[in-house]
């Protein structure tokens, strides 16, 4: 799967989703109706935990708390959509030095970036016609 077609899928479910306004931005598309805020991974490989990056994370959760909206961070993998909502969660961050300094524009180099890892059992839900779990 790729962005598009996981924005594709979302937006059966969030008729209003739209993307951000800019290319660069921290997010990648909100729902004013639902009051969401969400940034997209598709990864090609599936793995029990899911990377998320701090400046990321910060940079949602103050947008968001601005907003009164749910910051979510939405993955696919090969086994399906999950969804984390990022204002639930505990994420221990911690610097590691093997990150590519980028991954859609071809830079390889390696810099330290401080991350965290979200567990899909135990941190998010797998989407199901559902964004948001009460």
């Amino acid at each position: 799967m790729n962005e598009q077609l996981l924005f594709d899928e979302l937006k059966t479910v969030v008729p209003d989703l739209a993307r951000a306004e800019h290319k660069m931005s921290r997010w990648d598309c909100r729902s004013d109706c639902s009051r969401l805020l969400i940034e997209l991974k598709c990864r090609r490989t599936h793995y029990p935990t899911l990377l998320l990056e701090k400046k990321k994370y910060d940079a949602m959760l103050s947008k968001a708390d601005e907003l009164g909206y749910e910051p979510l961070y939405i993955n696919s993998t090969p086994k399906g959509i999950y969804v984390f909502n990022l204002k639930d969660l505990d994420i221990e961050f911690k610097v590691e030095h093997k990150h590519p300094a980028t991954t859609a524009f071809g830079n390889r180099s390696r810099v330290a970036k401080e991350v965290g890892y979200l567990c899909i059992e135990t941190q998010g839900y797998k989407f199901d016609n559902e964004i948001k779990k009460d």
